[in-house]
């Protein structure tokens, strides 16, 4: 997998990219690892300078990943609790993918096995 990071309205430090590299590279577990084709797109920024309650940070994740593309931004007062959120829902995003396609292949086998039963009869 490949990971892309993008800074927006802020400097991307070590520290930043090594934890976008830990958290989006968790994500692997989940998808095929024969896949080569996958690319993460990660950009992080600061979204306003003069907001009332401090700064809000923002971070969105664009997956793509066998001709599908999943897309996920979380906002929050924290850098690292948005790097989280926006992980976490791409997390869940890949999961459901991955159970709508199991489901929709398992119908077709119970329709196939339904269609030979009443085959023998």
């Amino acid at each position: 997998m490949k990971i892309n990071i993008k800074a927006t309205n802020m400097d991307l430090t070590e520290a930043i990219s090594d934890y976008i590299d830990k958290k989006v590279g968790s994500l692997e577990k989940l998808i095929d690892p024969n896949d080569t084709s996958i690319i993460a797109d990660v950009e992080v920024g600061k979204t306003t300078e003069h907001h009332q309650t401090g700064d809000l940070f923002r971070a969105e994740i664009n997956f793509h990943m066998a001709g599908k593309t999943f897309r996920v931004e979380e906002t929050k007062d924290d850098l690292y609790a948005s790097i989280d959120a926006a992980k976490d829902e791409m997390s869940r995003s890949i999961v459901s993918h991955k159970n709508k396609k199991q489901d929709l292949l398992r119908k077709g086998g119970a329709k196939l096995k339904d269609f030979l039963r009443g085959f023998r009869k």
